[in-house]
């Protein structure tokens, strides 16, 4: 079973890693959504950058739920 606890904990690290990159995503998209709203005022591309924060707030909810699932996994294993 030490073989599945190295595999699973590198796959816990690879979902960490998504989380990372989608919340970074999420506070770009939000940065620039601010950034044009105060600039412009313009509906239509605080949308899309809206859209865009939503993708990227599902996909980090997304790996969160998966890596709990790894972690819960390697609990079970262990003992």
């Amino acid at each position: 079973m030490h073989g599945m606890n190295v595999f699973l904990i590198i796959v816990l690290l690879v979902l960490m890693g998504l989380v990372l990159f989608s919340l970074v995503r999420g506070i770009i998209a939000f940065l620039k959504t601010t950034k044009i709203d105060l600039e412009t005022g313009e509906g239509e591309t605080v949308t899309d950058m809206q859209l865009a924060q939503n993708k990227a707030m599902f996909a980090r909810i997304k790996y969160q739920a998966l890596a709990i699932v790894v972690v819960a996994i390697i609990l079970a294993v262990s003992r």
